[in-house]
C-alpha cells in the first residue's frame, strides 16, 4: 500500500500520468475516427452500441497488451531482411512493420470504399433502400483496426513511463473520455456529411502514415496532427460561416 501511495505523490509519476493520458487521447483520435465512420454504415438503432463496443474493444485491447509488455517489445525485433532492390537498400522486417503494414492498406481499401460509399449514397434516387453493415461486421472491422491503434499506443505508453500502474490509469482515463466523447462527436459527424468526408480523408492520410512506418519511413506525427488541426479548423470556420448565413436567411424570411 506503501508503493502506491509514493506513486500518487511523486510529482514526476503525476506528470508521466498526465502527460501519457494526453497523448493517449490524441493517438486514440485516429482509432475514435474510425470507429465513428464504421458505426455510421449500421442501422441507426444500433449505431449507439457499434461505438461503445468499439471502444470497449479498443480499451481491452490496449489493457492486453500492456499485460504482455515483454512480447510487446519482442515484436520490434527483426525477424526477416529485405533486400529486394538491393543491399543498400535493405531492411529488418520485424512482426511490429507487418502488423503496422497490414493495418495501413487495410485503412486505406476501407477509406476508399467508404468515400466511394457516400458518394454513391448521395446519388441514390430516392426510394432506394440503403444497405447498412451488420452489428457483427462493425465490430470485427473495428477490432482489426484496433490492433494496430492499441500497438501504437502501448509502445508510446512502454516509452513514457516505467510504472505498469501509471500506464494503466493513462490509457483507461484516455478511454473514459473518448467513450464519453463517442456519441457527440458521431452524432455530429453524420450530420454534417462535409465533416464524415474529412474524418475519411484523415483516415486515408494516417493509412499512409502507417504504411511508410512499417516500411521504417518515418513520418513526425506532430506533422499529421497539425494538418488534421488545420483542415478541421478550416472547416469549423466553414460551418460557423454556412449557420450564420443560414441564420440570416430565417432572420429575412421573417
Amino acid at each position: 500500500m506503501s508503493d502506491y501511495m509514493l506513486l500518487l505523490t511523486d510529482p514526476a509519476v503525476i506528470l508521466s500520468f498526465v502527460t501519457l493520458a494526453a497523448l493517449e487521447i490524441v493517438l486514440g483520435i485516429d482509432n475514435l475516427l474510425f470507429v465513428q465512420i464504421v458505426a455510421g454504415r449500421v442501422s441507426p438503432d444500433k449505431q449507439r452500441l457499434a461505438r461503445r463496443l468499439g471502444l470497449a474493444l479498443a480499451l481491452l485491447t490496449r489493457l492486453a497488451l500492456l499485460a504482455s509488455i515483454s512480447w510487446v517489445a519482442g515484436l520490434k525485433e527483426p525477424i526477416l531482411t529485405v533486400d529486394w532492390f538491393g543491399p543498400e537498400h535493405a531492411y529488418d522486417l520485424s512482426w511490429r512493420d507487418i502488423i503496422l503494414l497490414g493495418g495501413g492498406l487495410f485503412l486505406l481499401a476501407k477509406s476508399t470504399t467508404e468515400i466511394h460509399h457516400n458518394i454513391d449514397v448521395a446519388h441514390e434516387e430516392e426510394g432506394t433502400k440503403k444497405t447498412y453493415l451488420t452489428l457483427a461486421s462493425a465490430v470485427v472491422q473495428i477490432a482489426i483496426l484496433d490492433i494496430v491503434f492499441s500497438l501504437d499506443s502501448v509502445i508510446t505508453a512502454v516509452g513514457m513511463s516505467d510504472h505498469l500502474e501509471v500506464m494503466v490509469a493513462a490509457v483507461v482515463t484516455a478511454m473514459i473520455v473518448m467513450i464519453a466523447a463517442a456519441n457527440a462527436v458521431g452524432d455530429f459527424v453524420d450530420k454534417h456529411p462535409s465533416v464524415k468526408m474529412l474524418c475519411l480523408a484523415f483516415l486515408l492520410l494516417i493509412g499512409v502514415a502507417l504504411l511508410g512506418e512499417g516500411l521504417h519511413f518515418q513520418i513526425p506525427k506532430g506533422y499529421l496532427y497539425f494538418a488534421i488541426a488545420f483542415s478541421a479548423g478550416v472547416e469549423g470556420l466553414n460551418l460557423w460561416a454556412r449557420a450564420r448565413k443560414e441564420a440570416a436567411k430565417k432572420k429575412a424570411a421573417a
